[in-house]
């Protein structure tokens, strides 16, 4: 007889599902082996991280889905918002629901109990599977996601697996450290001083792009780019802020084209998890430039930890990043981004800037109509 966990691959395999990000809940530790076994699977550190890498990887032509705990949607509602639902980008999420039925975890109680109410109010669509013989419900929240081009949860009690035979989480092999290992480290860069504003580092960088997919964080940094060379192939992003890199990955992974990410600082450190799931992943066609001005930009030019604290070539270099450079002229940043579309090679190019933005004007252009438009120009090109 055919385990819940079994009907859902297969559900998910008729859907055409092709990729998939995953987070670990105790409840669904026999599903998460055969997610393994039969799809493409990015393992997240984070939840809402997880949006970005399936928005770029559906961006590229890719059926992703995600399959998480409860818990891991309180995270990801913003993203969900204004990437997701402005864009018109489908994600379907089969979520662990946690706090409803035969809870031994407290913490897990306020969250859980809220969560459909906090899903309406937020006008995401929620799909309750209580029980094994819900389970198909689950083929309609795909159909759904997909056919809507709209997020789409599947609450999904712990009923639906406690009478399952499966024990596909006791036959995998528990990881291995192995050896040792041992790390050596050597990074000795002079501290640059800024000379050029994040207009002049991102025109320097447009004027040489030919095939290449961009995805450019939100706020000025997109209006810099629309005014400075707007192309089908430019993804701008409106809101999700943290999540360019995250996009990024998703795209570079279901793509053989080159994907350059205009990613800043603040971006970065709120979501440095972009850069753990790279380093991880590894793809020879990204090439992240960090717009670095210490600042957040868009909001004031507030400072950020990377002004006085953190260097984000370090940070790059220590989540597995090992092509990496500090730039700080707009020649130099030319000189960097042309060896490094020449290579093979995950690269990440650290740009110094001073604070400052320009008066780009907004970008006369829907969200939507933006994302019809770079996939297009994917499919066409």
């Amino acid at each position: 007889m055919e385990s819940p966990e079994e009907e859902v691959i297969k559900i998910m395999k008729k859907a055409g599902i092709d990729f998939t990000a995953t987070l670990p809940c105790d409840r669904i530790k026999n599903l998460l082996p055969l997610v393994s076994e039969n799809f493409p699977e990015i393992k997240l550190t984070r939840e809402e991280n997880g949006v970005g890498v399936c928005a770029g990887a559906y961006l590229a032509g890719a059926k992703p889905m995600m399959l998480i705990q409860s818990t891991g949607l309180g995270n990801m509602i913003n993203a969900l918002e204004s990437l997701n639902v402005i864009c018109k980008i489908p994600l379907p999420v089969l979520a662990s629901w946690r706090g409803v039925y035969k809870e031994g975890i407290e913490a897990q109680v306020p969250l859980g109990v809220h969560l459909p109410g906090i899903l309406e109010g937020a006008g995401l669509e929620y799909t309750i599977i209580d029980e094994p013989e819900k389970l198909s419900l689950l083929e309609k929240v795909i159909e759904d996601a997909f056919s809507k081009r709209r997020p789409h949860v599947a609450l999904v009690s712990p009923r639906v697996w406690e009478t399952s035979g499966c024990c596909a989480w006791e036959i995998q092999k528990a990881p291995e450290r192995g050896q040792e290992r041992t790390c050596r480290y050597t990074l000795t860069r002079a501290v640059l001083e800024p000379r050029m504003l994040r207009n002049e580092a991102i025109s320097a960088v447009a004027a040489e792009l030919n095939g290449e997919i961009t995805v450019t964080n939100l706020g000025v940094p997109c209006k810099e780019l629309y005014a400075a060379r707007d192309r089908d192939l430019n993804f701008y992003m409106f809101g999700s802020m943290g999540l360019p890199s995250a996009i990024g990955l998703g795209l570079a992974l279901c793509s053989e084209r080159k994907v350059v990410v205009f990613d800043g600082d603040g971006s970065l450190l709120m979501n440095p998890n972009a850069l753990l799931e790279i380093g991880r992943e590894a793809p020879k066609n990204l090439i992240i430039i960090g717009l670095d001005n210490g600042a957040y930009g868009s909001t004031g030019s507030q400072e950020t930890c990377a002004l006085r604290y953190i260097d984000l070539e370090i940070l790059a270099r220590a989540c597995g990043i090992g092509n990496t450079c500090k730039v700080n002229t707009p020649e130099g940043l030319a000189e960097a981004f042309g060896k490094c579309r020449d290579m093979e090679e995950l690269s990440f190019i650290h740009v110094i800037l001073k604070p400052g933005n320009t008066k780009a004007p907004n970008i006369p252009i829907s969200p939507e109509d933006i994302t019809k438009r770079f996939m297009d120009a994917l499919r066409n090109s």
